[in-house]
């Protein structure tokens, strides 16, 4: 089982630090770093080298870190979508491809909505899926670039993952997302549980992540957009009955934008 760390930037960014504790030596991956600063603080008091960078997709917030990281870390790799604008990837990647770091193999899935260039990263073995702002706690990324189908296919692909599987998500969005959850599904008791349950680990300044895929499929209105309960929510509120799944999480992610 790797180890995680999410390192806090910004405003609600994380960064993952991620480790081998069975190969010690091996190093850290290091998933999105939009500042360099936090990432070379942790590693110098961890005592631990850079082995790789991944990167979801090319918003600033994701990336900013990149070329500082790797002229203070001998020029590390750095894997990342292969129609990418972002020009510091050295290692492109595209659906299907599978890479090995930390000795753990890592799946590439293109999983476009938020951006078109968005890729996820699963691996079976350590239970991690690394979803960068498609998939958050309770949520899913607004879509600036794709379309609400390919969001849909996304969400797809994550429900069918293991239900244990850690979702590394790159922001702390999860209270709003749980109380727009609430709104969708207000009789949810799993919602209401996870709210009281994540409201007490903010006011300790604890990280609500990671998450779960069985999780987030009893409390996520982006997971759920088969269930009557969400669809029957979506249509009292827009006035429009969506036909499709993708259809729902289009009315979905269109009131969550102004919730």
């Amino acid at each position: 089982m790797l180890n995680l760390t999410p390192i806090p930037a910004f405003n609600d960014n994380y960064i993952w630090a991620i480790c081998n504790p069975e190969a010690p030596d091996s190093g850290v991956i290091i998933v999105d770093p939009g500042s360099a600063e936090g990432v070379q603080q942790w590693l110098q008091e961890n005592n631990k080298n850079l082995a790789a960078i991944l990167i979801t997709h090319h918003h600033e917030d994701h990336t900013g870190g990149v070329t500082e990281l790797q002229q203070q870390n001998d020029y590390c790799p750095v894997y990342g979508p292969s129609n990418s604008p972002f020009e510091g990837i050295t290692q492109p990647l595209s659906e299907g491809n599978l890479i090995c770091l930390l000795d753990t193999a890592f799946e590439v899935k293109a999983v476009p909505g938020h951006t078109l260039d968005h890729i996820s990263y699963y691996a079976p073995s350590a239970a991690l899926l690394l979803c960068g702002d498609t998939l958050f706690m309770a949520g899913c990324g607004r879509l600036f670039e794709g379309t609400a189908e390919q969001m849909q296919a996304a969400m797809d692909y994550f429900a069918s993952l293991p239900d244990d599987t850690r979702v590394c998500a790159a922001h702390e969005y999860t209270l709003s997302n749980l109380a727009f959850a609430h709104a969708v599904e207000p009789e949810n008791q799993d919602i209401r549980v996870m709210t009281e349950k994540c409201r007490s680990m903010r006011e300790q300044d604890l990280p609500t992540l990671p998450s779960r895929i069985g999780l987030e499929k009893a409390i996520n209105p982006f997971m759920r957009t088969r269930e009557t309960s969400v669809i029957h929510t979506v249509y009292g509120h827009s006035g429009e009955h969506p036909d499709t799944p993708a259809q729902t999480l289009a009315l979905l992610r269109e009131w969550k934008n102004s919730f």
